[in-house]
């Protein structure tokens, strides 16, 4: 179900995350990811380019088959949870196509519609490739981006860890006083 540009940006007015392909395969054939979309998709807006769904369609074929699923029941349950991702078409992210070429260049330059529509949004992306890490867009893994998802704070009670240069290190303290006095340290 590809959006039209203004639904997008309603959309993304507080926050969006953007899914890889590998994410839309994974809830598709495990329990985690689906149920993280399942409870999450009403309260962040989520977004897929539709390359993405196309190469979810590639993929599962031979991926039931090694399983021995039925084809047309995952295809189904891959319609159901498409029904929660908003899938868009590349004309809303082609003006960053060459940017996210760039920043992924040296790796799977495949993956740049990914990296486009999330630099388009503004958003982070979820993935578990790591062709995406280091591609100057937050970057979440399944493991991790619970904490995006449920918007977590600091909470008050928590303690945060000292300022840097105040950690019970011996000689730490002392250290971090003569350099912001510029002052050699002992035994420099």
């Amino acid at each position: 179900m590809a959006q039209d540009t203004a639904k997008v940006g309603r959309d993304c007015a507080s926050r969006a995350l953007v899914l890889d392909a590998n994410i839309m395969l994974r809830a598709v054939l495990g329990n985690c990811v689906r149920s993280l979309l399942q409870h999450y998709s009403q309260s962040v807006p989520l977004f897929t380019p539709s390359s993405c769904v196309a190469e979810v369609h590639e993929y599962l074929p031979s991926l039931c088959a090694k399983r021995n699923w039925d084809v047309n029941a995952t295809l189904t349950l891959l319609d159901t949870l498409l029904a929660l991702v908003n899938v868009i078409e590349s004309a809303f992210y082609a003006e960053f196509e060459d940017q996210a070429k760039r920043r992924i260049d040296s790796r799977d330059i495949d993956d740049w519609p990914v990296l486009a529509l999330a630099l388009a949004l503004d958003a982070p992306l979820w993935t578990e490739g790591a062709d995406l890490f280091g591609s100057g867009v937050a970057t979440w893994t399944t493991e991790t981006v619970e904490i995006y998802l449920s918007n977590e704070r600091w909470q008050i009670d928590e303690t945060l860890p000292p300022p840097y240069g105040t950690r019970d290190i011996p000689g730490a303290a002392v250290c971090a006083l003569h350099h912001r006095n510029n002052v050699p340290s002992p035994g420099n």
